[in-house]
């Protein structure tokens, strides 16, 4: 492919996307390069604190206990409040908490603020997701989704390269400039993106009132789905888990294990883009079946590797099925929410890959220490194929594309759940 034809490639990625759509890219771009402390926040109890390893793990559950509780409650705020106010609130209360924690000293307190941390953190993204889904038009969403995913990596990669740099020279200036940074971001937010909500006719009102936390929960196919991303999300999650774990039992250095890793950001931030011009309007079925298979058996060949060079192989793997199932399932999630309603089943997905943050590391730690790291790649493979079947029992019947909007402002069939 020649420069040209790269240049029109790029061009075409992000044209025809609203200026809304980009100052909130911006506003995630700018949160992730700013995202030092979780990279950190171990080596910061463990060794600049002296806290043991067991309280360490403690403090992180503790956060992800908090993503839990807000995925749900960020969800209800984004179609109660607007999602601008979910936004402003969540970044403000981000930044504060982790100014906050940053300053505390007691395990106690240290343990409270960093479940603060992950409750403030995390109400954000429903808001981000619903938003999104209003500004940019259905035929451009998985591209949108696409994108901030991408950004959402590159951010990553580039803090935590950062994070050693800043950590070598005042683990207090990390917590700091995250802080400053996830205001920065709610400024964006005050200052260019205006609410998108859908106007609150009375018609709208109605349907917004009926539509509540059980309406979520008494959808089938819906809650289906939430999980199958959660049995997904469990997968994806033993890259960071179990396979330096098992790496390390095998022998390998921390230095191999980040060689290997390091190829799952490189892969995202290279190759997003261009394959999201492949997927973007093929069948998110058969895109979901592949990217499960590829994340199961991704991992599962990893109980087959015994150097390097093949494990990186396996983490190519897994990274491809990665890169089509988050804009992919982003994309479904929303044809499959009424518009009043976008912000409760955003929250209701996102509680799906928090909780699978929670329970990937016991799955992890308790089959290798009782089974063997050979037993956890095979459960991933099971896993990857059992999710793989859902998706495609599950979604059959998808309503066409053209005809979400009419679905999407539907009211819904029951009208009896509280609005939560």
């Amino acid at each position: 492919m020649s420069v040209a034809d790269l240049r029109r490639a790029a061009r075409e990625s992000v044209s025809g996307l609203p200026r809304e759509f980009w100052w909130l890219w911006t506003s995630t771009l700018v949160n992730r390069l700013g995202g030092f402390v979780a990279t950190f926040m171990a080596l910061y109890l463990t060794m600049e604190r002296g806290y043991s390893a067991s309280y360490a793990g403690l403090v992180a559950a503790l956060h992800g206990l908090g993503g839990v509780i807000s995925s749900v409650g960020g969800g209800v705020m984004t179609d109660r409040l607007g999602r601008r106010p979910t936004l402003l609130i969540s970044q403000s209360a981000t930044a504060a908490s982790v100014v906050g924690l940053g300053f505390a000293h007691h395990p106690v307190a240290i343990a409270a603020v960093a479940f603060l941390v992950g409750m403030a953190s995390n109400a954000s993204r429903p808001a981000v997701q619903a938003m999104m889904a209003d500004i940019v038009r259905p035929e451009d969403r998985v591209r949108a989704f696409s994108l901030n995913y991408w950004a959402i990596n590159l951010g990553f990669a580039v803090s935590s390269m950062a994070a050693g740099f800043i950590a070598e020279y005042s683990y207090l200036a990390g917590f700091l400039i995250e802080g400053a940074m996830t205001l920065a971001c709610a400024i964006v937010v005050f200052l260019k993106v205006p609410e998108s909500r859908p106007e609150r006719t009375t018609a709208a009102k109605g349907e917004e009132s009926a539509v509540g936390l059980g309406t979520v929960l008494r959808d089938g196919r819906f809650m289906g789905l939430v999980g199958l991303s959660f049995l997904v999300a469990l997968v994806f999650q033993q890259g960071y888990l179990g396979l330096p774990v098992a790496m390390g039992d095998a022998g390998f250095s921390a230095a191999d294990y980040g060689t290997a890793i390091a190829v799952n950001g490189f892969l995202i931030v290279a190759l997003q883009i261009p394959l999201t011009r492949f997927i973007e309007h093929r069948d998110p079925r058969r895109l979901l079946v592949i990217s499960s298979v590829l994340a199961g058996y991704g991992f599962g060949l990893t109980a087959f590797a015994g150097s390097v060079g093949v494990f990186t192989l396996t983490v190519c793997v897994w990274t491809i099925g990665e890169m089509i199932n988050a804009p992919t399932q982003s994309g479904l999630i929303v044809r499959l929410s009424p518009a009043h309603g976008r912000g409760r089943y955003q929250g209701m997905y996102t509680m799906s890959w928090a909780v699978a943050s929670l329970v990937a590391p016991l799955m992890s730690g308790y089959v290798i220490d009782q089974y063997g790291a050979d037993w956890l790649w095979g459960a991933c493979a099971v896993i990857g194929t059992v999710a793989g079947v859902g998706y495609g029992l599950l979604m059959r019947r998808l309503p066409d594309e053209e005809d979400e909007e009419t679905v999407a402002e539907a009211p819904p069939a029951r009208t009896a759940a509280a609005s939560a």
